[in-house]
């Protein structure tokens, strides 16, 4: 056969190969469908309404939220702890450790794309048996040195995408870690500003129970005066006594809850909890924001990061898809070699001392009782399983903005029925208390009046911890500001 015949066969083969090459098997990704509600509640008011305590607050679609989203409660001490937060959480830095090592495992599966070379030199000192075997050498010694050094290059095409398909898969991964970082991030920054309100509540439920105390004791006084002089029973003094020393009981545990809370905002912030101190946060310092970011359901899917990490999952296992279907292919691998090998160092590439070679390779699976179908199979149902995930992360997404939406409308509320509450028992234990000193009340009326006090001015600075808690949960439930940071959506 004439080799001249062969060269279009040649051609062609190698015009095939590079068809093949600019393919890859297996599905292109593509964002599963997800529903797509025209609003999140299905009652949503234009405004929450407002009292002495809290303004009203107002939605506004064109409010966006900011990177450092906390700003909004209008505290420097916040602001410190957010970025103290940020700048020293273990987790953060464990987050973006991961991310660092999904980028650099990206970067080296993408040098397969590329021929690898490797450069050997192999010295050796030898002796020939010349008593059984021939020498080895033209020159027939017995003892010799011999150098040898080569060149050896290798190459996989890829010609059905398995590289290409495992890069895409890879780079999932490193998307998925970035969200990751960037949700841990968030939920950081709305821990420290719970941790923060909470601090502030319990600070203002502590003075609001000393301010009790303080009036049940001089309370306890007039009595024990009032006793003495038989306008009083001892029954009076002992009902008083009981109520005062209730009061004094509930004192310490909201101490507790306070040092405790204290030893979480320093470890949150990177601290050991004997670093907890100031700054101080009450409720007085901290701002409620009266505009709050509005979006649409269908934006949700793009500013969450934990929503955009799980769609990540799906890219990969659809990028798995296309790796398990690329390897029931055939492999091609092409390699080369060139060397030289001399007694004398200096003449290892001299004409007669050189080598080379040039080989190629397809290897394709014929028999293996069904494993690369099996695996392929698995890789398929692994997609259909991130899809559903992916599907249940954004159900969730748009659940958890509803209910800080009725949170949020609710807590005005509450908080609105809590500012009247706290006056009309104010007022009650004002003119109860004038009364007991002029002999028209017992004891055990200033008692039921002191009570009552205590318990709306409790519930007045709980529902007002709870309205800012809820706007922090509102802006964590929209995705906070991180498009900002990482410059994506």
């Amino acid at each position: 056969m004439n080799p001249a015949m062969n060269v279009p066969r040649w051609g062609a083969l190698a015009a095939a190969l590079a068809v093949c090459v600019g393919c890859a098997v297996g599905p292109d990704y593509q964002r599963p469908a997800t529903p797509t509600p025209a609003q999140f509640t299905r009652q949503a008011p234009a405004a929450t309404v407002s009292s002495a305590s809290g303004a009203s607050q107002q939605w506004a679609s064109s409010e966006t939220i900011a990177q450092t989203w906390w700003q909004v409660f209008g505290s420097d001490a916040l602001n410190q702890r957010v970025q103290r937060a940020l700048a020293h959480s273990p987790d953060i830095e464990a987050a973006t450790a991961a991310l660092r090592q999904a980028q650099e495992n990206v970067a080296a599966q993408r040098a397969s794309f590329f021929p690898s070379a490797q450069v050997s030199y192999s010295p050796s000192r030898q002796r020939d048996a010349v008593g059984t075997l021939s020498p080895a050498l033209t020159s027939n010694a017995t003892y010799y040195t011999l150098h040898t050094a080569q060149l050896n290059i290798s190459y996989a095409p890829d010609v059905f995408g398995l590289n290409r398909r495992t890069v895409e898969s890879l780079q999932a991964q490193a998307d998925n870690q970035r969200y990751q970082l960037e949700a841990a991030r968030l939920t950081l920054a709305a821990n420290v500003v719970n941790a923060a309100i909470q601090e502030a509540s319990l600070r203002a439920q502590i003075e609001a129970t000393r301010t009790v105390i303080d009036a049940q004791t001089h309370a306890l006084a007039i009595l024990h005066d009032q006793a003495r002089l038989g306008y009083a029973s001892g029954l009076d003094v002992a009902a008083q006594e009981s109520a005062l020393a209730q009061a004094r009981q509930a004192l310490p545990a909201l101490e507790k809850q306070l040092e405790q809370n204290r030893d979480l905002l320093a470890v949150l912030c990177g601290d050991t909890p004997d670093q907890a101190g100031m700054p101080e946060f009450d409720l007085e310092h901290l701002t409620l924001p009266v505009t709050l970011p509005q979006t649409l359901p269908s934006q949700l899917v793009t500013q969450r990061p934990d929503v955009r990490a799980a769609e990540e999952n799906v890219h990969d296992a659809s990028a798995q898809v296309g790796v398990a279907l690329a390897n029931r292919l055939p492999q091609f691998t092409l390699s080369g070699s060139y060397g030289g090998s001399s007694t004398s160092f200096t003449r290892m590439f001299s004409d007669d001392n050189v080598f080379w070679s040039l080989a190629g390779s397809i290897s394709q699976t014929v028999f293996d009782f069904g494993a690369l179908k099996h695996k392929q199979r698995a890789a398929e149902a692994a997609l259909q399983q991130a899809a559903a995930q992916y599907r249940g992360v954004v159900l969730v997404a748009f659940q958890n903005v509803a209910d800080t939406l009725y949170a949020i409308d609710s807590d005005a509320r509450a908080l609105a029925a809590a500012d009247d509450a706290e006056k009309a028992a104010g007022r009650t234990l004002e003119l109860t208390q004038k009364q007991q000193q002029l002999g028209y009340v017992n004891a055990l009326a200033l008692i039921n009046a002191q009570q009552a006090y205590q318990q709306a001015r409790i519930s007045r600075v709980q529902a007002q911890a709870a309205r800012l808690g809820d706007t922090a949960a509102l802006i964590q439930a929209l995705g906070g500001g991180w498009q900002g940071s990482t410059g994506t959506n």
